[in-house]
């Protein structure tokens, strides 16, 4: 057995073993320790860390590691005494197993350009009953009952007791959850759901501005971390960019009127990238505008950032050539699929 030590963002350490074939997510799971994880195949990255200290085998081979250097602990197979570094706080990890629940379509709407509001109504369940009980930032994992179609998707409302779940979700053409939603899908159809899962979350602890930063369906976990900011009079200063590619894009944003008017010290960019004529707004990527706010008085504030891959790229680089700690950028990446 393999002695193993997690480390985690805000510094505690937790100690675990584990078989030469056995992953360190195994270990942790059979230890009481439900690490974020989702795929269990090392193609989601939910689940990658550093490994600073020690020797490990990857199951199914040597892979590309990730530009960070991260690798996915569902693959990890320690081959000595391990240090782990986790990139969340000890509040990221569960003592409970994800639970798998059962919703009813109540609604699909359009949601601007290419993109779709699916609302579901969760089935009472024994242990958990209707409530709807998560954490604005976190995600469900989406299942078609009797396919293998499942994908991973940000919630945009508040935990609720009526079992409301409300989901933005881009169409990507030829995606297979894509064509059902789009084609096939109708109010009263059921979906099995895992979770909640996910550790891009608020540090509420934290006395520092906060800059959130969306593009596509990055802006749905940030419109619920809004609406939970809202929800308790929030009076921290928060600068959200939302990088849409055209001005069609924006309608997604249509909440934020309200929620400006509930939250006095929230400032909004929309940075549309190809304007058309008389766009008075900015003009730019989510990068540039992060690069012009951070560029003027703003301090080293916290940013929270979702995205597709490039548009996350950008904005790492900006933070990084600005001198932003990497522990102050809370980040999770748009899986379009």
């Amino acid at each position: 057995m393999s002695e193993i030590t997690l480390i985690t963002r805000d510094g505690a350490k937790l100690g675990l073993a584990a078989a030469p074939t056995e992953t360190v997510l195994e270990a942790a799971e059979a230890a009481g320790l439900f690490l974020p994880a989702m795929c269990h195949e090392g193609s989601c990255g939910l689940c990658a860390a550093q490994v600073t200290q020690g020797d490990y085998a990857l199951r199914g081979g040597a892979r590309e590691a990730a530009p960070d250097g991260a690798i996915p602990l569902c693959l990890c197979m320690p081959q000595s005494a391990l240090t782990v570094e986790l990139p969340y706080p000890q509040s990221g990890i569960s003592h409970h197993s994800v639970p798998t629940r059962m919703a009813e379509i109540s609604g699909i709407s359009q949601a601007g350009s290419g993109a779709v509001i699916l609302t579901l109504a969760l089935r009472p369940d024994p242990e958990f009953g209707t409530a709807a009980d998560f954490t604005p930032g976190q995600y469900m994992e989406v299942s078609i009952p009797g396919t293998e179609i499942k994908r991973a998707y940000s919630l945009t409302n508040l935990p609720n007791w009526d079992g409301t779940l409300e989901f933005l979700i881009r169409l990507q053409p030829g995606g297979a959850f894509s064509t059902w939603l789009a084609q096939t899908a109708r109010p009263g159809d059921m979906l099995s759901l895992r979770g909640p899962v996910g550790r891009f979350v608020l540090d509420e602890t934290s006395p520092r501005p906060r800059v959130l930063v969306g593009g596509g369906c990055g802006f749905a976990p940030l419109l619920s971390m809004l609406r939970h900011l809202a929800d308790f009079q929030d009076m921290q200063p928060t600068h959200l960019i939302f990088g849409a590619n055209t001005e069609a894009e924006l309608a997604v944003a249509a909440p934020l009127e309200d929620l400006a008017a509930q939250l006095p010290n929230l400032t909004v960019c929309c940075a549309v990238w190809h304007p058309e004529a008389g766009w008075e707004g900015f003009s730019g990527t989510a990068a540039d505008a992060l690069a012009q706010y951070l560029d003027g008085d703003a301090g080293q504030p916290d940013i929270y950032l979702c995205g597709p891959p490039r548009l996350m790229e950008a904005v790492m680089r900006v933070a990084n050539e600005r001198g932003v700690p990497a522990a102050r950028i809370y980040s999770e990446q748009v899986q379009a699929r």
